[in-house]
C-alpha cells in the first residue's frame, strides 16, 4: 500500500513538474488579441479606411492582375482558333498529291490562311503596348502549328523552306476601316497605330519546322501510294538537310527543340525507308521473295503490291 502511494506521488511531482515548465516557457501564453473582447476586435477591423494609400494600391493591384488574366484568357482562346484553322489548312494541303487540280487546292488553302492571319491580328492588337514575352505561353501553340500550316504550302509550291523573316513579312496589318482605328485609338493613350505585327520568335520558328517534317512524312506516303515516284526522293533529301540543321542545335537550344528531334529523326527515316522500297523492288526484278518482309509490308500499305 505505501509502496503504491509512493508511486502515484512520484507521478503527480512529475506531471507538476512539466505544467511548471510549460508556464514558465510561455507554454500555456495567450495570444495577443485573446485579451482583447470580440466586439473590440470587430471594430478595429470596421475601423479600415477604404482610402487609405494602401488599401487604394492593393486595389490598383488587382484591377491590373484582373485585366491580365482576361487579356490571358482571350489570347489563349484565339490560339486555339488559330491551331483548329491551320489544322484544316494542313489536312486540304494534304489533297494536293491526288487531286486532279492542285491550283485549287493551293488557292483554296491560301483563303484558310489569309482567315488565320485575321485571328493572328487580332492577337497582335491584344498585344499593343504590352510585353509579348509575358503572354507567349498563350499564343505559342497557335503561332507554331500556323508555322507548320504556311511552311508546308510554301514547300508545295516551291520545294523549299520559308524563312522566318518572310513569315514575319506576311504578319504586319493594316488597319482596314476608320471604326477599327477609332476604337483602337479609345483603348490606348498613344497615337493611333496605322499597322500592327506580330514576330514569330526563333523557337517557335524551329518549333513549327520540327512539326513540319511529319506532316511531310505523310506526303511523301501519300506520294507513293498516288504513284508518284519522284516527291519520296525529294522529300527524303530536304527532310535530311533539316534533320542535319537541327542536329548542329543539339542539346544548347530548348527543350522543346532536343524533344522533337526525335520524331524528325523518325519521320526521316520512314521516308528514307519508302526510298530503299522503291529502289529495292526494280532490283531484285520483281522476284519480292528475296525483300525484306518489313519492305514487303511497307509495299503493301504504299498500295505498290496487291
Amino acid at each position: 500500500m505505501l509502496l503504491m502511494l509512493w508511486q502515484n506521488y512520484s507521478i503527480f511531482k512529475y506531471f507538476f513538474c512539466v505544467y511548471l515548465l510549460l508556464i514558465g516557457s510561455g507554454g500555456f501564453r495567450k495570444r495577443k488579441y485573446d485579451n482583447f473582447p470580440h466586439g473590440q476586435r470587430r471594430e478595429e477591423k470596421e475601423n479600415v479606411n477604404p482610402s487609405s494609400a494602401l488599401m487604394t494600391s492593393f486595389k490598383s493591384f488587382q484591377m491590373e492582375l484582373d485585366t491580365r488574366h482576361d487579356k490571358y484568357e482571350r489570347l489563349v482562346k484565339l490560339s486555339r482558333d488559330i491551331t483548329i484553322e491551320s489544322k484544316r489548312t494542313i489536312f486540304l494541303l494534304h489533297r494536293f498529291t491526288s487531286a486532279p487540280n492542285g491550283e485549287e487546292i493551293l488557292n483554296e488553302s491560301e483563303v484558310k490562311l489569309d482567315a488565320v492571319r485575321r485571328k493572328i491580328k487580332q492577337v497582335a492588337q491584344e498585344l499593343i503596348g504590352e510585353d509579348m514575352y509575358q503572354f507567349h505561353r498563350a499564343i505559342s501553340p497557335g503561332l507554331q502549328e500556323y508555322i507548320e500550316a504556311v511552311s508546308f504550302q510554301y514547300f508545295i509550291k516551291t520545294r523549299s523552306l520559308i524563312s522566318v523573316e518572310e513569315i514575319n513579312k506576311q504578319l504586319v496589318f493594316a488597319a482596314e476601316d476608320r471604326e477599327e482605328t477609332t476604337n483602337m485609338t479609345s483603348n490606348s493613350h498613344d497615337k493611333p497605330p496605322h499597322t500592327w505585327s506580330l514576330k514569330v520568335t526563333p523557337v517557335d520558328y524551329l518549333l513549327g519546322v520540327a512539326d513540319l517534317t511529319g506532316e511531310l512524312m505523310r506526303l511523301c506516303i501519300g506520294s507513293v501510294g498516288n504513284g508518284d515516284i519522284d516527291t519520296p526522293f525529294e522529300l527524303s533529301q530536304f527532310l535530311r538537310q533539316i534533320y542535319d540543321g537541327f542536329t548542329f542545335i543539339g542539346n544548347t537550344g530548348p527543350y522543346e527543340v532536343s524533344k522533337k528531334l526525335y520524331t524528325l529523326k523518325q519521320s526521316l527515316a520512314k521516308v528514307e525507308n519508302a526510298c530503299y522500297t522503291l529502289k529495292a523492288v526494280p532490283f531484285f526484278g520483281g522476284a519480292i521473295a528475296h525483300v525484306h518482309p518489313v519492305v514487303q509490308s511497307f509495299l503493301c500499305l504504299a498500295g505498290i503490291l496487291g
